[in-house]
């Protein structure tokens, strides 16, 4: 895992001021930034696909779709995924319509019947089987593909480390500086912890064929950290 200096700022948590701290050395303290990033291959996928249905009435409309989407689950569970990496994202039951020109010229929308959706996420370890998962699911009765998704399993570790590092990049960037204008570094004022969410590539999209590959690129996620340190500084 490569680190290299570069961040953004979404969460502060403020450290609270150090008791040896002097208050008048840290008026004359040196505030500096940190930042520490990695990136790094995601370990794991997660997709959500969907069935759409039209029928003359609602029963008709949600069954359909309730029956491909059984389709995906059991698929889904006959590769290996978890009963708790499974779960339905949506159902969605509305009247359907249609646009009538009369001879005058002018339209009107009368009922045509329902329309339902059905969506069902599903997470997957193994990557390189996320391809023929999705032509898989096409053919187990889905029609649309909604996203797909890549993310890390235990981000908060990899967050955690990437703001120690910052830290330490802060420190020693505080020690050049004094050194260079002929100061002793002192007890650390103050510290300002920033955490970066880093949310999962999307790419959406609509399927109602089933081909015979779907090529799936994950590419790489970055993770950064930032922290404003303040020390006291000495003659």
């Amino acid at each position: 895992m490569r680190r290299v200096a570069t961040a953004l700022i979404i969460l502060p948590v403020v450290a609270a001021l150090p008791a040896h701290a002097d208050d008048d050395a840290c008026r004359r303290g040196i505030t500096v930034t940190g930042r520490a990033q990695t990136t790094r291959a995601p370990d794991f996928a997660e997709v959500t696909v969907g069935v759409e249905a039209r029928a003359g009435n609602a029963a008709a409309a949600l069954d359909a779709t309730s029956k491909g989407v059984a389709g995906v689950v059991a698929l889904g569970r006959e590769v290996g995924i978890p009963v708790g990496d499974i779960g339905t994202a949506a159902v969605v039951l509305e009247p359907a319509t249609r646009t009538i020109t009369r001879p005058n010229g002018t339209s009107q929308d009368e009922p045509d019947g329902y329309r339902a959706s059905n969506r069902v996420t599903l997470r997957l370890a193994d990557m390189s089987r996320l391809g023929d998962l999705l032509r898989r699911s096409l053919e187990a009765g889905a029609n649309r593909i909604d996203s797909i998704g890549f993310g890390l399993t235990d981000p908060d570790r990899v967050e955690a480390a990437l703001q120690v590092d910052a830290a330490r990049t802060a420190r020693t960037q505080a020690a050049a500086l004094a050194e260079a204008v002929g100061a002793r570094l002192g007890s650390l004022c103050s510290l300002v912890a920033n955490r970066t969410s880093v949310p999962m590539g999307l790419q959406a999209s609509r399927a109602v064929a089933s081909p015979k590959r779907v090529p799936i690129e994950a590419g790489t996620i970055s993770s950064s950290a930032e922290v404003t340190a303040t020390f006291a500084i000495g003659r």
